[in-house]
């Protein structure tokens, strides 16, 4: 049976049990990908749908010139396209082309296998109880 930690403690424990995971699961890709800024920028597009790269660099905060930068590169590997402003002609809209999406579902796939391969090693207990504590931390999430 596991210590029972006050409420403090344990949200000590459980961010940086879940920060040092989260940057393993990140460092996960395949080799000779996308640096984590462009990765992370194409996420948010992803995510968010349509945006212009002044929107991009608003949720990536990074400036308007970093995200140029970035946009370049991703343009460059044909992850991400533009299109006309459909109301400001001085605009455009960036978006996740298809071999974008494909690059993103790759990446999460490897991602899984690593994160499935190391729950593997663990026992069924473990495991149910990873389970259980994943839909306590939606709850979380949720709230």
């Amino acid at each position: 049976m596991a210590k029972r930690l006050p409420p403090a403690q344990l949200a000590t424990l459980l961010r940086d049990a879940i920060t040092r995971l989260n940057r393993r699961v990140r460092q996960t890709r395949p080799v000779g990908d996308l640096t984590a800024t462009q990765l992370s920028a194409l996420i948010s597009l992803e995510l968010a749908g349509a945006l212009t790269p002044r929107e991009l660099a608003d949720i990536e905060r990074v400036q308007p010139p970093t995200m140029t930068r970035i946009v370049a590169k991703l343009e460059e590997r044909g992850l991400v396209g533009r299109t006309p402003h459909p109301t400001d002609g001085r605009q455009v809209i960036l978006a996740v082309t298809e071999a974008g999406r494909d690059m993103l579902d790759q990446i999460e796939r490897a991602r899984d296998e690593w994160l499935a391969s190391r729950l593997a090693e663990l026992t069924a207990e473990e495991r149910e109880t990873l389970s259980s504590a994943a839909e306590i931390l939606r709850r979380i999430a949720r709230a």
